[in-house]
């Protein structure tokens, strides 16, 4: 057993574990508290894998559940970004990046290397496993503002339009799935959980 890697490891894992830490602006289904970080990868990655057959292509199942559980340990350092906060997003990527070298680093190089290239791949959306692990980030919170009868979405006053918006880049994961999204906007606007503008 080489020592120093096994330790190396474990410092990834113990540091990964902080992600439980990381509150998110949506709350979990029944409105009681905000879901973590780590529930969010958990819960889309189990969504990949069960709506799979949704995909507007075939992909590496296993791969994009992958990117689904690594993609937010950046969070870690760089904080949660909420998706309608426009101040936040302008340096998202920046704080983001810097995380990913000091997060992903903890690794030994080989899986520093494999793990950051997962990361990137899922950034850059452009693969199949990308395009269908992205419409799941979009994809689950709207699902939960949905089952919370859009408490989240009144909580910020968001916008049908900034809602919309978002949810296209599920489309080039999921057609079908984007259909269904749609249907479920279309729903919270006439229910006045989305501001129609």
């Amino acid at each position: 057993m080489d020592r120093e890697r096994l330790l190396r490891q474990i410092d990834f894992i113990l540091e990964a574990d902080k992600e439980k830490t990381i509150f998110r602006q949506t709350h979990i289904t029944n409105y009681e508290r905000c879901e973590n970080d780590a529930e969010h990868a958990w819960h889309m990655a189990m969504m990949v894998y069960l709506l799979k057959e949704y995909s507007n292509e075939k992909f590496d199942v296993a791969k994009a559940m992958m990117m689904a559980l690594i993609h937010d340990v950046v969070e870690i350092d760089a904080g949660d970004t909420y998706a309608y906060d426009e101040a936040a997003l302008a340096t998202q990527k920046e704080r983001e990046e810097k995380a990913a070298d000091r997060i992903f680093g903890l690794l030994p190089d080989d899986q520093r290397d494999e793990l950051r290239a997962l990361f990137e791949e899922f950034e850059a959306g452009e693969s199949a496993e990308a395009r269908f692990a992205k419409a799941m980030d979009n994809f689950q919170p709207l699902l939960l503002n949905n089952a919370n009868g859009g408490g989240d979405w009144r909580r910020h006053s968001v916008n049908r339009s900034k809602v919309t918006r978002r949810q296209s880049g599920t489309r080039r994961g999921s057609e079908e799935l984007f259909k269904y999204t749609m249907e479920l906007i279309e729903k919270n606007a006439k229910l006045g959980n989305l501001i129609d503008e």
